[in-house]
């Protein structure tokens, strides 16, 4: 029994290191990649190259070491942890993107079947997707009054282009042939919709969706730093900057890059669960 037992643990021991040993690169390069981008860091600041805090001082300051230890305290207002702070803003980009989706595949799919309305407002599309974030924030503001529905509107005025001309395009680039078949079997619209248009069109409107969370997250960071007292991680940045706490600011964007590759990866699975092999 004894010896049974040894000689389970022996091969699963002897499993874990052929894996570990196989998938070496994925997990021993992005580490000695991490060490030696702190490393450098650490140096650059020790010598007073840069005026950043070091790592080592970041974590050894009580605030920023408390954020880290602590992340979902909550004393009431803005005053939360970086748990609420990012949620927060996740909850805001997830309405804001949840709409560009739905607008953005509706009318990419209008553009590109109809020529017509094509020509009419590419030259309007090209002129609004231009324009940076930080330049709808005044203009929410103006126009809404009130910073939740206007941080709103700046994701999802920066979020729908990609979305947008993407599926233009997916939609433009069905093969003739898919046409001609449709024509000769004399397939309905809703098919036609459905069993032509969407499936060929779908590579590009996940392309789009990619990009666009990507957008929608660096749109509510910067939305929340002009826009004063809401909770966000956006907001929390620029308290802190202003409080010359350069510490949690700089924890803070470790969160926001945490997160934005945490959405993107979101998609990315999202697509390969729907998207037929052939075309992932």
């Amino acid at each position: 029994m004894a010896a049974s037992i040894g000689n389970r643990k022996g091969s699963l021991g002897q499993s874990l290191v052929k894996f570990l040993g196989k998938n070496a690169q994925n997990w021993v390069l992005p580490i000695i990649g991490i060490v030696g981008f702190l490393a450098v860091w650490q140096l650059l600041s020790s010598i007073g190259l840069i005026k950043l805090p070091s790592p080592f001082n970041i974590l050894s300051e009580k605030s920023t070491r408390d954020l880290l230890l602590y992340p979902f305290f909550d004393r009431g207002g803005t005053d939360k942890g970086l748990f609420w702070q990012t949620l927060a803003s996740f909850e805001r980009v997830a309405k804001g993107y949840s709409l560009a989706a739905i607008v953005g595949v509706g009318l990419g799919i209008l553009v590109g079947t109809t020529p017509v309305i094509d020509k009419a407002v590419d030259p309007l599309f090209q002129f609004l997707r231009t324009v940076p974030p930080l330049a709808w924030v005044p203009i929410a503001l103006a126009a809404l009054r009130q910073n939740e529905p206007a941080a709103l509107f700046v994701i999802f005025i920066t979020a729908i282009w990609p979305i947008l001309l993407n599926t233009a395009v997916g939609v433009k680039q069905i093969p003739q042939d898919y046409r001609n078949v449709s024509r000769v079997l004399q397939l309905s619209k809703q098919k036609y919709f459905f069993k032509i248009l969407i499936p060929s069109a779908l590579p590009y409107i996940f392309t789009g969706l990619r990009i666009s969370i990507g957008l929608a997250w660096l749109a509510i960071i910067a939305a929340e730093i002009i826009m004063s007292g809401i909770v966000g991680i956006g907001f929390f940045i620029w308290n802190s900057y202003t409080n010359d706490k350069v510490g949690e600011v700089i924890l803070a964007l470790v969160y926001i890059g945490a997160v934005g590759l945490l959405l993107d990866r979101a998609v990315a699975f999202v697509q390969t669960l729907i998207l037929p092999e052939e075309q992932k």
